[in-house]
C-alpha cells in the first residue's frame, strides 16, 4: 500500500539558500557599518611617543647656528699706484699699527717728485728776488724823502732870511716872491713822497704776504709730492691679523686698489642668517645666549641687513659681558636669539605632528590610554622645544606628538 509522502515547506526546501543570503546581508550590513564609521589603525605604543598638555612658561626665541667673526675688517688699500717690489707682511701675521706690509716702486712718481723739487727750487729763487726788489724800491723811496726833507728844511732857511732882508729892505717884493714859490712847491713835493712812501709800506706789506702765502702754497704743493713718496711703503692702518695679501711680487697696483685685509681681533661678533619669517621681529638690541658647557654667555643684536636671499637674512651679535675662554675665528655656537618675555601658555613639545597636518588636528588619547581620536588645534607661537596652543586643547590632555607618517588617514588609533 502506497504511502502518500507530505509535501514539505518551502522554508525547509530553501534552508541552504535562505542561510547563504542571510550571511551574504550580514556581510553587507558589516562592510557598510565599517566604511561608514570612523576609520581605525591598530598601532603598538613603543612606535609613538605620547606627551602632556601643559599649563606653562612659554619664551620665544630662535635657535639657530652662529660663526665667530672679527667684530672689525679693515680693507688695505694702495694709495700710490706702482709695481710689487716685495711683500714684509706674510698672512695671517699679526701686525702693530704702522707695521709695513709691502713695498712699491713707481720709476715716473720719483721723476716727477724730483720736477716738483726744482721747480720749488727755482720758486724760492723768484721769491727771494721779489724780496730784495721791494727792500730796494722802499729804501730809495726812503732815501728820496729824506733828501727831500733836507732841502725842504734849506728853502725854509733862504725864505725865511729873504723874509728879514725884504722886511730890512735889502730885498725887493719880487726876490721874496721867488722864494716863498719854491718854498711852497717843495712843501708840497715833500707831503706828495711821504704820502708815497706810507702807500708804498701798506703795499709792501700786502705783496710781502702775498709772496709768503705763495711760498707756503708752493711748500706743501712740495711736500705733498715727497707724501706720495712715502705712500709707496704700505703699512697697517690698524693692529691686527693680516688675514690675506691679495697681491704678488712684480704685479701692477693700482691707486686705491685692494691689496689685503686686516682682522681686529680685540673684539668678535657672532654672525648668523635667520628665516625671513622673522625678519619683521628681529631688530637691533634684542638680548640673545650661548649656552657653552652649561654656562650662558649673553649676546645682544647689533646689526640687522633687511636684504633677503635664499630666503635668510644676515644677524650680527656682540657680547656683552664675558665670553668663552676658546673663542676663535671661524667656530660656531649655537645662539638662542629672544623674541620676548616669558609668559604662561598652554603647551605641547614639538614633533613631526606639526609637519604632518600642518598644525591643524592632532590625536588625543582617551582616560585609559588605549584609544586616540584626532581633534582639531590651533597653534600660535613656536620655540625650538614647544607649540603654543591656543585653541583644542586643555592642560592634562595627553596627545601623540610623533609618529605620524605611517597613520594615513586614520579617524581613530587602537594602542596596544
Amino acid at each position: 500500500m502506497d504511502i502518500k509522502l507530505e509535501k514539505k515547506p518551502w522554508y525547509i526546501r530553501y534552508r541552504y539558500y535562505l542561510a547563504g543570503g542571510v550571511a551574504f546581508c550580514a556581510f553587507l550590513v558589516y562592510v557598510i557599518i565599517l566604511s561608514a564609521g570612523p576609520r581605525k589603525l591598530r598601532i603598538e605604543r613603543d612606535n609613538i611617543q605620547i606627551a602632556e598638555v601643559r599649563q606653562d612658561k612659554f619664551m620665544e626665541y630662535v635657535d639657530v647656528e652662529g660663526l665667530v667673526q672679527p667684530i672689525l675688517t679693515i680693507k688695505v688699500n694702495a694709495r700710490e699706484a706702482g709695481s710689487v717690489l716685495r711683500i714684509v707682511g706674510e698672512e695671517g701675521s699679526l701686525l702693530k699699527q704702522g707695521d709695513t706690509i709691502l713695498v712699491l716702486e713707481n720709476p715716473d712718481l720719483l721723476r716727477d717728485i724730483e720736477d716738483q723739487q726744482d721747480e720749488w727750487e727755482k720758486q724760492l729763487v723768484t721769491y727771494r728776488e721779489k724780496e730784495i726788489e721791494m727792500q730796494q724800491q722802499s729804501l730809495t723811496l726812503r732815501q728820496q724823502a729824506l733828501e727831500t726833507d733836507y732841502e725842504l728844511a734849506k728853502l725854509r732857511r733862504t725864505y725865511e732870511l729873504e723874509q728879514e732882508e725884504y722886511n730890512m729892505g735889502i730885498k725887493s717884493r719880487a726876490q721874496l716872491q721867488v722864494a716863498e714859490d719854491e718854498y711852497r712847491f717843495k712843501e708840497k713835493t715833500a707831503r706828495l713822497q711821504r704820502e708815497s712812501l706810507r702807500h708804498d709800506s701798506v703795499m709792501s706789506l700786502i705783496q710781502r704776504d702775498l709772496l709768503q702765502a705763495d711760498r707756503e702754497r708752493e711748500r706743501k704743493k712740495y711736500l705733498r709730492s715727497r707724501r706720495r713718496l712715502a705712500d709707496l711703503v704700505v703699512h697697517a692702518p690698524i693692529g691686527g691679523q693680516l688675514s690675506f695679501v691679495g697681491v704678488t711680487p712684480g704685479q701692477q697696483v693700482q691707486s686705491g686698489e685692494s691689496i689685503g685685509e686686516i682682522k681686529v681681533l680685540d673684539q668678535f661678533k657672532v654672525h648668523t642668517s635667520l628665516s625671513e619669517y622673522y625678519i619683521d621681529r628681529i631688530t637691533t638690541g634684542l638680548p640673545a645666549t650661548i649656552l657653552y658647557q652649561g654656562k650662558r654667555y649673553p649676546l645682544r643684536i647689533t646689526k640687522v641687513v633687511p636684504e633677503v636671499k635664499d630666503r635668510l637674512f644676515d644677524v650680527d651679535l656682540v657680547f656683552t659681558d664675558d665670553m668663552p675662554d676658546n673663542v676663535r675665528v671661524g667656530k660656531s655656537f649655537r645662539v638662542q636669539i629672544e623674541l620676548g618675555q616669558p609668559e604662561d601658555a598652554v603647551v605641547i613639545p614639538r614633533g613631526n605632528f606639526y609637519q604632518a597636518t600642518g598644525g591643524q588636528w592632532i590625536y588625543r588619547l582617551n582616560e585609559d590610554g588605549t584609544r586616540a581620536r584626532r581633534v582639531p588645534l590651533t597653534i600660535g607661537r613656536q620655540n625650538p622645544q614647544q607649540y603654543e596652543v591656543t585653541d583644542g586643547l586643555q592642560p592634562g590632555d595627553r596627545v601623540i606628538v610623533t609618529g605620524y607618517d605611517s597613520f594615513g588617514e586614520a579617524e581613530e588609533l587602537v594602542i596596544k
